[in-house]
């Protein structure tokens, strides 16, 4: 038996998180019959989503459990590309998971404008009294990565500059094409979707979801693997 546990819904997406719908959908290319339930981070080492028990055996973070469920299975995403796609294919997921995620993250949880309309929705079950020191905690928490890694040490403008790079980047490696490298999806269309679904969401205030729009052949590709792989998608919530 084996469960994805990570977000469901929300904002307009399918999840809120681009590596729980990346895990999602590799998964369901690798044929693994999955229930959804939603995370609790306390109950795993690393504190972070998605994560899977597989079989009673708990796997974090999205590339591992790729790993684990290819490896398990004798699959391997990426079958059929050329080692010149499968080093492209490889660059692409670690721009858009180690660049433009950050860029996104920093855009919902950094200006304040849409950090209220959204990730403020995840504390709701904090008690009042405790519900600001926690918030200003998080967001101070989050400040800091961000500055630790270096993406959050240039102005918006300049994170924004580096975002429309990124996301021209994948438009032009998709071009005419249904998914990245043919007519069939692979492991980098599982994080393609998931990334630029979240940079796209119009639910918030960012000039991501312009830089999303301005390219004609992504949101028509994001609708294909939307039909795909999530048409008819379940989460239900963990046991208490």
């Amino acid at each position: 038996m084996t469960t994805l546990y990570g977000w469901g819904p929300m904002f307009g997406e399918q999840s809120s998180s681009p590596f729980v719908l990346k895990t999602d959908v590799q998964l369901q290319m690798l044929g693994v019959a999955f229930t959804r339930k939603t995370a609790d981070l306390e109950t795993v080492k690393k504190h972070k989503a998605p994560y899977v028990e597989d079989d009673g055996v708990v796997i974090e973070d999205s590339t591992f459990i790729r790993w684990h469920f290819e490896t398990k299975l004798g699959r391997d995403l990426d079958a059929g590309l050329t080692p010149e796609q499968r080093g492209q294919a490889w660059a692409l997921e670690r721009m858009l998971e180690d660049r433009l995620n950050l860029i996104m993250v920093c855009e919902r949880w950094l200006e304040d404008a849409n950090f209220v309309k959204g990730p403020i929705q995840f504390f709701a079950d904090v008690p009042e009294p405790a519900r600001k020191p926690l918030v200003d905690e998080v967001r101070a928490r989050i400040r800091g990565s961000m500055q630790g890694h270096g993406i959050g040490r240039h102005s918006r403008g300049e994170r924004l500059q580096l975002a429309a790079r990124d996301v021209a980047a994948v438009s032009q490696a998709l071009g005419d094409k249904a998914f990245l490298f043919g007519d069939a999806p692979t492991a980098a269309d599982a994080m393609a979707y998931g990334g630029l679904t979240s940079c796209g969401a119009r639910f918030f205030d960012s000039p991501l979801v312009a830089f999303v729009d301005s390219h004609a052949n992504l949101r028509p590709y994001l609708a294909r693997m939307e039909a795909r792989f999530f048409s008819d998608a379940e989460w239900t919530a963990a046991a208490a």
